[in-house]
């Protein structure tokens, strides 16, 4: 079995990481107005070369800067895109456990200009992250495909005043999309992952149901996805790998849809030029491993096998026999390990702690070294 040096690696991870009280205490503080931007950016350096720090202990040899300048893995982006505004109505999407559902509430967003990039996302926050890192560790930054601008409002959030023809909206929100792959790369970025829900969500006929109720074509509306992210990543630099991470929703230990991947399998796998599939494969909510067998040679899958929704610790041997499963459908050398999402997706984080989060980061590490080498 040979070594991977590109990502994405044979021991990875999501992206987001929990959040230290000092850093949610420096938020509520720059909220109320009580300390300056500069002195929640101080705080914010000091938790991102903490966690830089734990990922390179821990044996990653990838790491993130654990999402911490941000409220949500994908709004924070989305927002800052030319042409796109958040509004007065609010976005709310159905969340569950065992315990009982909840939901989480963000601001409506519009479409109302010509989408366009206007300046370099997350540029300095990945500066910053590439200066904390070390020889042998690979900076990675995530964020949200292009399919998420789409999902979470729909052609009804797309004035139609702005793009007549909804084609013309494609093109543009992919073309800054490129612009913002090129940028990034032009930064020193090696590992870039879009996160996406959507393709996903589409697998559960609950949330099909939604948006043709909705006004949009959910039965292909995957093959609309998978064609603009790779308008968007078609013309990315030689030695960017660019992976993409699919779950179901991840808010506070909740999930928002449910099935395997099969709905979307054939079209994801065989089409979608990423380099890797990060997958959620955490419990029966993920449904089987046979979707994999779209996958073609080449392209890598990182099995989501360990969970961050709740804090208990995955048997050793059980994710071996997990892996041994989905090798039966994709060779093992196109497989990696990961947990299954990240680990605070939104600021308030999931239900373990600390010392849970690097006991897992640690196992996957440990499990990776004796089924790879």
């Amino acid at each position: 079995m040979t070594l991977r040096d590109t990502p994405p690696f044979r021991a990875d991870h999501v992206g987001s990481l929990l959040r230290p009280e000092r850093l949610l205490k420096a938020r509520a503080d720059r909220a109320a107005g009580t300390i300056s931007a500069e002195e929640l950016r101080a705080v914010e350096d000091d938790a991102v070369r903490d966690v830089v720090r734990m990922q390179r202990d821990v044996g990653l040899r990838s790491a993130t800067d654990g999402e911490f300048r941000r409220t949500s893995w994908h709004m924070d982006f989305i927002y800052q895109l030319g042409g796109i505004h958040s509004t007065d109505e609010k976005i709310r999407v159905h969340f569950h456990n065992k315990q009982g559902d909840l939901d989480f509430t963000s601001a409506a967003l519009a479409v109302d200009g010509p989408v366009r990039l206007e300046k370099t996302i997350f540029g300095d926050d990945f500066a910053f992250l590439a200066s904390t890192v070390e020889d042998g560790v690979t900076a990675k930054l995530t964020i949200p495909s292009p399919s998420m601008v789409h999902y979470r409002g729909g052609k009804a959030s797309i004035d139609p005043a702005v793009y007549p023809d909804e084609e013309q909206f494609w093109a543009d929100l992919s073309a800054a999309y490129a612009a913002q792959v090129a940028a990034v790369a032009e930064l020193g970025c090696r590992y870039l992952q879009l996160d996406d829900t959507s393709l996903a969500y589409l697998n559960d006929p609950e949330q099909r149901k939604q948006l043709s109720e909705r006004g949009d074509d959910a039965e292909h509306q995957h093959l609309r996805y998978i064609k603009q992210i790779n308008a968007a990543i078609e013309g990315r630099p030689a030695g960017l790998s660019v992976t993409t991470h699919m779950c179901r929703g991840n808010f506070r230990s909740s999930w928002a849809a449910e099935g395997g991947y099969d709905f979307v399998a054939e079209a994801l796998f065989s089409e979608l030029a990423v380099d890797g599939f990060f997958l959620e494969f955490d419990d029966e909510r993920s449904g089987g491993f046979a979707p994999l067998r779209f996958v073609p040679p080449g392209k890598m899958v990182v099995l989501g096998l360990v969970t961050t929704k709740r804090g208990e610790l995955e048997s050793k041997d059980a994710l071996k026999r997990r892996i041994d499963e989905a090798s039966r459908y994709v060779p093992l050398e196109q497989l990696c390990l990961s947990p299954q999402c990240g680990f605070s997706s939104t600021v308030e984080g999931n239900a373990l702690s600390y010392d849970d989060e690097v006991a897992k980061l640690a196992l996957i590490v440990e499990t990776a070294q004796e089924v790879w080498g």
